[in-house]
């Protein structure tokens, strides 16, 4: 898969999925799958999943682009509700992420593992604007360092969601996250939560392995 490289011009509306803009890039449909309930945190929610099915959401289309500072993901997938909130805990948020290997070898189906993090960048429908930046080493050790740097957006119409999740190429931090270059290589995973079937943490569904993306290179 290309990130497809787009004049800082054209980026400008990047975050709305609706951007005329976005029609240059090439979707590219993933298959999800379910992460199994052994592979849960908790033997509490290995026992209360055991028997009920989990990653609701079967496919993504997906796509990416740059304008040589930020790269932008546009997700896509089918829900026939729109779930914004906790409710009263039988109902939460929907979300998507896109994670990437912080070094090499680290596993996405277990969200890394110690000394093999993960980064993710993370929207949830209840928080529409300012995602969360995540990094993780293994199942149940996800922590959020910062709301400030993961920009996204999400439209909810006939059934399907469409959001955007975009962040800089690189960034100056104390903590393990990507960092990306135009012209390069890199692996990246996605995540989809869907809020009206209790999905959250790690009842999810996963591209299950790692995909290639290649960010174009910056033309003049």
């Amino acid at each position: 898969m290309k990130a497809e490289f787009l004049s800082a011009g054209a980026a400008g509306s990047l975050l709305d999925p609706d951007a005329v803009a976005w029609a240059q890039a090439q979707p590219h449909a993933v298959r999800m799958l379910g992460t199994p309930a052994a592979m849960q945190p908790t033997e509490a929610i290995r026992a209360g999943w055991r028997e009920r099915p989990i990653g609701a959401v079967e496919r993504v289309e997906v796509r990416a682009v740059h304008e040589g500072e930020h790269l932008f993901f546009r997700l896509e997938w089918a829900d026939a509700t729109a779930n914004r909130d906790h409710g009263d805990n039988r109902v939460f948020p929907d979300g998507a992420a896109v994670a990437f290997p912080v070094r090499e070898g680290a596993p996405l189906v277990t969200m890394g593992a110690p000394g093999y993090p993960i980064n993710a960048w993370f929207w949830r429908a209840n928080e529409p604007e300012r995602g969360r930046h995540v990094s993780a080493e293994g199942l149940g050790s996800s922590k959020t360092l910062d709301r400030e740097h993961i920009r996204c957006r999400g439209v909810w119409r006939a059934g399907r969601w469409q959001v955007v999740i975009a962040r800089a190429l690189r960034l100056e931090s104390p903590h393990p996250v990507v960092q990306l270059e135009t012209g390069a290589r890199c692996h990246f995973g996605l995540a989809v939560w869907d809020g009206g079937r209790q999905e959250r943490a790690g009842l999810k569904a996963s591209s299950g392995e790692w995909l290639e993306l290649e960010l174009a290179s910056v033309r003049s």
